[in-house]
């Protein structure tokens, strides 16, 4: 690795650990700061995960090295622990009230000791940094722990762990321990730097209600092919769910607390009344307004017929499509769609206007008794920007939209990039019941709008209220829920009474489309104690911190609503519990200070997702010194007395559901702007890519060679399909005819069908759908990435970065040529690259055709249904005619480019037939 600063006396290296380690070195001492070990324990108790992360590092240097340890967490989990344990000396970090801890640090501050900066670190995460000075030969262990609980969304928790060593570890090791009494129902890894071969390191084990999953590279495994340095660099991400039924949920209880989770099956979707208000300001225009109308024709689809809706867009002035609400009938739903695709960016920014435009659709419908009974209303709300036009204090239009929605409807906020403010939008959402979200300007930014949408798109409940006896129990969390949605879950704590029963009973109480429903539920205490006393990984007292973490998360956001007479108790409570567990909370801050009279210290705070975000960042000076001595040679002061820097830093989506995890660029600001140009040769940009017959064919029509020119590039054809068993191994497909979606190939027996869109202006698929039934899931590939849709949950992928997800029977895989396979046991593998050589485009690609069934049909499938081939013609061997159900086709011989291996691929003599 090339050092990124000259060379000083005083080296530096950087270990930056997120969740696994990170190393970077800024010296030509590539090994100096060398990780021996490096560990991450994270135990999931009914969802309720424990993360301990250590990482061993020794400075092989005989000069004085700056070792920062760098961890990145959820921004959903709470720091309750860390430590740094120099030549057998504890450093450890005080947990204190924000005041106190800050009057601490602003001294460090005022004494020209580094203050630390903050940056975003992504959508999911947020950044912990500790700097330590490291003695030569000596060796510092660092240990941070975290905690939070997982969230369930589109009907799965997620735990994301970021893996990026940056160099080989000789004792790398991940476990992750999940204990669920109500049984795992489902379960997937999923990594973005996994090979072939450090796929053999990870074991995956499970029963019932428990699984394993551990990942321990050895060197060898951890090698990039023919270099020294890491593979590992990337995602891995569990996601679970658990066994549930149509009942009051499930209760488990564990040292004088309990947890109650509803998310109960087979519930009737409720119909519902949305209206989409949207953002067309000038700030809109270009790539925001695109995807937010490629979002809306997509969420328009997925519109219940049940269901009614309408339009709203504006700029300086509001607009609704409809002077009603209409049913999502496939007659308004085209028309909605056609009115959205005209949809074009300009003006200013109404937003009270838009909003009360909205919520008058709503109150003249039900005045009019024009909402079906039972039926549940929602606004959501997508702006990129600040009011501008009309009413624009922000304070005033939250008064005006919470009067005259009056509690009767729901409003969802999603705020588009970072020019919004996201607080003003949290608040106005969460006074009339909903929730806000940020979108992140990226390419999959129109699947985030549809992941939100899908969120809320199914609602079951309404008015959902838990009931338990008063001589039970005590300092029960939110009781009390607006709605439940289909995919999610209803988390409710509390603690048992010193004398409560041998039998705790529980009720939830709900509306359903059009009646009450009451669970009720009732367990025996002893027996529920007993499921958390036999697994050994289950840590002391999870309970209880699950209920402190929960009801810490609701106080926060309680906090955003209340008065300033009711917001002081609530902060109390909420800073209270948090030093009580040793949360840092945005009301508290951790303290790492030297022992023995030293006073310099470092403080970790939380971060708060508010304003626009780029007014939170500070700019941290070169780094490449020694802290606090610029030039100084040698180690400063004595050995055992090392100077440390801690940061924590990151902007958090407070108290509300987590983004998925699609991978993407993280969001972090860099000054600095980096250009390549690389150099193409002219007549490579101007070669026409042409077919050219194989040498030897009966047949010359070549015209006489150019000398001006060179030849022309043999061309990959759009499809090449192997044909095992036939006397020809290849069949090439060009398409020359093509009108709408093309049915490429479907076998009912095999469980899948492949569709796509071939442009025959531009010889390339425009996109490619492989949809699966067992397990149902849905792979749609663009030129531009790579989208997985499961359970209604989208992830996108980019190509050409590595992916390795493993759910039982199924398997998804791409190395870093692009090359993506989709493989079940006993089943055909279909494979999708985006090839960029001659001929560009996606490609398809099957393997293991074998498998195909004796019902596989499709414009390609059908070449699996007995191919009869002619002989080659009398007066040119390089023709034939094969026949396919009766139908003929002519087929020439022609040299083409092989795509199956990647680029550059390789020459073949390929029969080739046009569709």
């Amino acid at each position: 690795m090339k050092p990124s600063a000259p060379c000083r006396t005083c080296s530096i290296a950087t270990v930056l650990l997120s969740l696994l380690a990170v190393l970077h070195t800024s010296t030509p001492q590539k090994n100096d700061i060398d990780i021996y070990s490096l560990t991450v324990d994270s135990r999931v108790s009914s969802r309720f995960a424990h993360t301990v992360v250590t990482s061993r590092v020794v400075n092989k240097a005989n000069v004085v090295q700056e070792a920062t340890f760098q961890v990145e967490l959820p921004k959903r989990a709470f720091i309750t622990n860390f430590s740094m344990i120099i030549d057998g000396v504890t450093y450890p970090g005080n947990i204190k009230e924000k005041a106190a801890a800050q009057e601490q640090y602003s001294t460090a501050v005022a004494r020209g000791e580094s203050a630390g900066l903050i940056k975003a670190t992504g959508r999911k995460m947020e950044q912990f940094q500790v700097s330590v000075n490291v003695a030569p030969s000596a060796k510092v262990t660092f240990e941070l722990v975290y905690e939070e609980l997982l969230k369930r969304r589109l009907e799965v928790y997620e735990l994301l762990l970021k893996i990026q060593p940056q160099q080989l570890v000789k004792h790398l090791q991940m476990d992750i321990h999940i204990f669920e009494p109500q049984g795992i129902s489902f379960l997937e890894t999923e990594s973005t730097f996994m090979t072939n071969e450090l796929a053999d390191a990870l074991t995956i084990s499970r029963n019932k209600t428990k699984a394993h999953i551990r990942f321990k590279p050895t060197l060898s495994q951890q090698k990039s092919p023919g270099q020294e340095d890491t593979v590992l660099n990337g995602n891995f991400i569990i996601r679970y769910d658990v066994n549930r039924t149509l009942s009051g949920g499930s209760i488990q209880i564990e040292n004088g607390y309990f947890v109650h989770y509803f998310a109960p099956e087979g519930l009737p979707t409720i119909p519902k009344n949305v209206i989409f208000v949207i953002d067309k300001s000038g700030s809109m225009l270009g790539r925001k307004i695109q995807q937010t109308r490629e979002a809306l024709i997509k969420i328009l689809d997925d519109l219940s017929p049940r269901d009614q809706f309408n339009l709203i867009s504006f700029s300086g002035d509001a607009t609704q499509w409809k002077p009603l609400l209409v049913p999502a009938s496939a007659e308004d739903v085209n028309q909605a769609r056609r009115y959205v695709a005209g949809i074009q960016a300009q003006g200013g920014t109404n937003i009270n206007d838009a909003m009360l435009m909205a919520v008058q659709l709503l109150s003249n419908a039900n005045r009019q008794e024009l909402l079906p009974a039972g039926s549940v209303s929602l606004i959501i709300l997508l702006t990129d920007g600040d009011p501008t036009v009309g009413e624009t204090n922000p304070a005033r239009i939250q008064k005006n939209v919470q009067e005259a929605i009056a509690g009767q409807y729901s409003l969802f906020c999603l705020g588009f990039g970072f020019d919004v403010s996201y607080a003003f939008l949290e608040k106005l959402a969460l006074d009339n019941g909903g929730l806000a979200r940020r979108i992140y300007e990226d390419s999959d930014s129109a699947l985030q709008l549809q992941d939100f949408y899908q969120e809320v798109a199914n609602p079951l409940l309404t008015a959902v209220t838990f009931e338990y006896p008063s001589n039970a129990v005590e300092e029960v969390s939110q009781d009390n829920f607006r709605l439940l949605f289909k995919g999610s879950e209803i988390v409710v704590a509390g603690k048992l009474q010193d004398q409560s029963p041998d039998v705790l009973s529980a009720k939830v109480r709900g509306h359903l489309h059009m009646q009450n429903i009451t669970f009720q539920t009732e367990i025996r205490v002893a027996e529920k104690e007993e499921e958390f006393q036999s697994p050994k990984y289950i840590f002391h007292s999870f309970m209880e911190r699950l209920w402190a973490y929960l009801t810490i998360q609701q106080l926060l956001e309680k906090m955003i609503l209340a008065s300033d007479a009711e917001k002081q108790a609530l902060e109390t409570r909420a800073l209270n519990l948090s030093l009580q567990y040793s949360f840092v909370t945005p009301l508290t801050s951790m303290v790492v200070t030297k022992p023995e009279g030293e006073e310099r210290s470092e403080v970790a705070e939380k971060p708060v997702e508010t304003e626009n975000k780029r007014k939170h960042f500070h700019l941290a000076g070169p780094s490449g010194k020694a802290p606090g001595n610029p030039g100084r040679i040698g180690p400063q002061g004595p050995v055992h007395s090392p100077s440390h820097h801690l940061t924590y830093h990151g902007v958090r989506d407070l108290l509300l559901p987590d983004m998925l995890l699609a991978p993407s660029i993280p969001d972090e600001v860099d000054l600095r702007i980096k250009a390549r140009v690389s150099a193409i040769p002219s007549d490579t940009m101007t070669q026409r890519h042409q077919e050219r017959k194989p040498s030897g064919s009966s047949e010359d029509t070549s015209q006489p060679a150019k000398t001006d020119s060179p030849p022309a590039p043999i061309q990959a054809p759009p499809v090449i399909l192997t044909l095992p068993g036939q006397s020809v191994n290849h069949l090439c497909v060009d398409i020359k005819h093509s009108q709408g979606p093309m049915n490429l190939l479907s076998d009912p027996d095999q469980g899948v069908e492949v569709t796509g869109q071939y442009e025959t202006e531009k010889a390339q698929f425009s996109w490619i759908e492989v949809t699966f039934k067992n397990p149902q899931l849905q792979v749609r590939a663009s030129p531009e990435h790579v989208v997985v849709t499961r359970n209604r949950r989208n992830s996108a992928y980019k190509w050409k970065e590595t992916l390795f997800s493993v759910t039982p029977g199924f398997n998804m895989t791409m190395d870093k040529a692009g090359l993506l396979l989709l493989s079940s046991p006993d089943k055909v593998t279909i494979g999708l690259l985006p090839w960029d050589g001659p001929g560009e485009g996606l490609r398809l690609l099957l393997r293991d055709t074998d498998r195909f069934s004796s019902h596989v049909g499709g414009t390609l499938g059908q070449f699996y249904q007995g191919v009869l081939w002619g002989p080659p013609a009398a007066a040119d061997d390089s023709r034939r005619t094969l026949s396919v159900q009766g139908r003929d086709y002519s087929a020439t011989r022609l040299l083409k480019l092989d795509y199956q291996e990647g680029s550059p691929g390789t020459e073949i003599s390929c029969w080739s037939v046009e569709l």
